[in-house]
């Protein structure tokens, strides 16, 4: 039942060139950066990321993609990051762009174990229909695209076929964890961790306080210890503020 392990080194030791990874975070909020950094010294690469946004350029995500260890990325939201903007318009990057609460159902279904689902969002848009550019050819042309998606109309209104997102690996931080993996994210920090916990198939969880079984209030856990298979303790990791902003002396 202990599910510890003694580094992040060794929490992803086997992940392996072409995993698919599930990763937490929200912006520069809740990301398993330590986790991150110990995939990047291992030096694998051909990975395909599942996360809300792909870092800022040299953190989170974003040290991945300025090494190149990323092939292929599905996310909502993209415009922090300059590398990845040149990457995927020069034609070494293939990129899915995802509807926001559309990326947080399929992982959600992914873990409940639900194949796909009906929802209106993009109906009617190239999400639906086909054609938004997932790789470019490095000339300004285009060298594949989204294919076309099921519509399907329920009540007299047109809905798309979704399919659920399931990844080799799902990377998540948490403020609080017990040994048992059971996890209690940090108020907005929670965003995509809980729904990238589930859509692994071996979820690897970096803590900020490890806690013996016990300590952790049921009522509390946002992920239960079943859906996570190690955990690493992580004091003291690194925090960044993505814009800050204060107000004048005279405000």
């Amino acid at each position: 039942m202990d599910k510890v392990v003694d580094s992040a080194a060794e929490a992803v030791a086997d992940i392996p060139t072409g995993a698919s990874l599930a990763v937490g975070g929200f912006g520069l909020c809740g990301v398993p950066t330590a986790l991150i950094e110990a995939l990047l010294a291992a030096g694998v690469d051909e990975l395909e990321t599942v996360s809300n946004n792909c870092g800022v350029d040299e953190w989170g995500l974003g040290m991945l993609l300025s090494a190149k260890r990323i092939r292929r990325t599905v996310g909502s939201y993209v415009g922090e990051n300059k590398e990845f903007e040149r990457q995927f318009l020069s034609g070494e990057l293939e990129v899915e762009l995802v509807p926001q609460g559309t990326l947080a159902e399929r992982l959600r279904a992914g873990g409940a174990g639900i194949p796909a689902f009906f929802t209106p969002a993009g109906v009617g848009t190239q999400v639906a229909e086909g054609g938004l550019p997932w790789r470019y050819d490095g000339s300004g042309g285009i060298s594949l695209s989204s294919p076309a998606k099921e519509v399907r109309e329920f009540d007299g209104a047109p809905f798309v076929m979704e399919r659920a997102i399931r990844c080799d690996f799902a990377l998540v931080h948490a403020r609080y964890g017990d040994r048992h993996g059971n996890l209690v994210y940090e108020k907005s920090a929670q965003n995509f961790n809980p729904l990238c916990a589930s859509a692994g198939r071996v979820t690897i969880a970096e803590v900020e306080e490890l806690l013996e079984p016990g300590a952790l209030d049921p009522m509390d856990v946002h992920t239960p210890g079943i859906f996570v298979q190690r955990v690493v303790h992580v004091p003291g990791v690194e925090k960044r503020i993505e814009k800050r902003t204060v107000s004048r002396a005279d405000a």
